[in-house]
C-alpha cells in the first residue's frame, strides 16, 4: 500500500523533511533567545536610567572596561571642560538621521583625571575635512550628568577605525586611545551628556536608548515552530494524496475492462 515510500523520490523527500524539522525548531529557539536578550536589555536600560546618578569614579577608573551591567548608568561628575583638546567623531547621525559629528570634550575632574563627555551632535561642514562649527562648552567648573557608555571598538560597533583623518577628527570613542594622545589619566568609557542642556539646542543631546520595543523576534520564533509542526503534516498530506492517485490509476484499467463489450 505504501511501498512507494521506498522509491528514491520519496526517500529523498522524507529525509528532507527530517532535516527541516530540527533546523526550524533550532531557528525558533534562536529567535526566542534574541527575544529574551532584548527583554533583558530593555530592563537593564530602564533600571539604569531610573537610578539616581552615581559619582562617575564609583563606576569607572583609568583603563577600566565598563561592564554591560553599567551601560547607560546615570553618573555625575564635576570638573572643567578642556575645549582645547576637544575632538569630533565622524559619521554620526542625529534623531532625524542626518549625518554629522558627535562632539567629544574632555572634562578635567578635581583630582586631575579626565572624563570624556559626548556633548552631542552637530552638522558637518561643507568640506568633510574641515572641523565643524562647534559651540563652546560651559566655562568654569560645571557638574554634568550623563549616561555611562563603554569604549567603542570596531568589533562592537562595526565602524572601521580609519587612519589619516583630519586633525581632531576620530572614528571611534575609545578612552585608551585618547589617553595616549592627551597624555593624561582618562577614565574608562565615556558619558553621553544629558545635563546641563546646551544653549540654543546645539550640540543636540544624544537621545535616550529605546527600551520599549521588543522587536519581532518572538513572532518569528512562533513562526518557525509552526513551520516545523507543518512539515510532518504536509508530508502526511502528500503521502495520502500519492496513495489516492496511485489507487485511482490502478483502478482505471479494471473499470475499462468491465465496461468493454464481450
Amino acid at each position: 500500500m505504501y511501498r512507494f515510500l521506498l522509491s528514491r523520490q520519496w526517500v529523498l523527500l522524507t529525509l528532507l523533511a527530517l532535516v527541516l524539522i530540527p533546523v526550524m525548531i533550532e531557528l525558533g529557539f534562536w529567535q526566542f533567545h534574541r527575544h529574551q536578550h532584548r527583554v533583558a536589555q530593555n530592563t537593564l536600560i530602564a533600571d539604569n536610567l531610573a537610578a539616581d546618578p552615581a559619582p562617575v569614579e564609583d563606576l569607572t577608573s583609568p583603563g577600566h572596561t565598563v561592564p554591560r551591567k553599567d551601560y547607560w548608568r546615570r553618573v555625575s561628575a564635576t570638573g572643567t571642560f578642556d575645549a582645547e583638546h576637544e575632538v569630533v567623531v565622524r559619521r554620526r547621525t542625529n534623531a532625524e538621521d542626518r549625518v554629522g559629528f558627535h562632539v567629544l570634550t574632555p572634562l578635567e575632574l578635581r583630582d586631575g583625571k579626565v572624563l570624556l563627555v559626548n556633548r552631542g551632535w552637530v552638522k558637518a561642514a561643507a568640506d568633510q575635512k574641515a572641523f565643524p562649527k562647534v559651540p563652546a562648552p560651559p566655562a568654569g567648573e560645571v557638574t554634568v550628568v550623563g549616561r555611562l557608555m563603554a569604549d567603542e571598538t570596531t568589533a562592537g560597533s562595526g565602524i572601521k577605525d580609519l587612519k589619516g583623518l583630519p586633525p581632531r577628527q576620530i572614528m571611534l570613542i575609545n578612552s585608551k586611545d585618547l589617553a595616549e594622545s592627551l597624555g593624561r589619566q582618562v577614565l574608562g568609557g565615556y558619558v553621553d551628556l544629558t545635563t546641563p542642556e546646551p544653549k540654543n539646542g546645539s550640540p543636540e543631546l544624544i537621545g535616550s536608548p529605546d527600551h520599549d520595543s521588543i522587536g519581532p523576534h518572538m513572532a518569528y520564533a512562533v513562526q518557525w515552530w509552526l513551520f516545523a509542526a507543518g512539515v510532518p503534516v504536509g508530508w502526511w498530506v502528500m503521502v495520502r494524496r500519492e496513495r489516492r492517485d496511485r489507487e485511482s490509476a490502478a483502478a482505471a484499467p479494471a473499470a475499462e475492462d468491465v465496461a468493454a463489450p464481450a
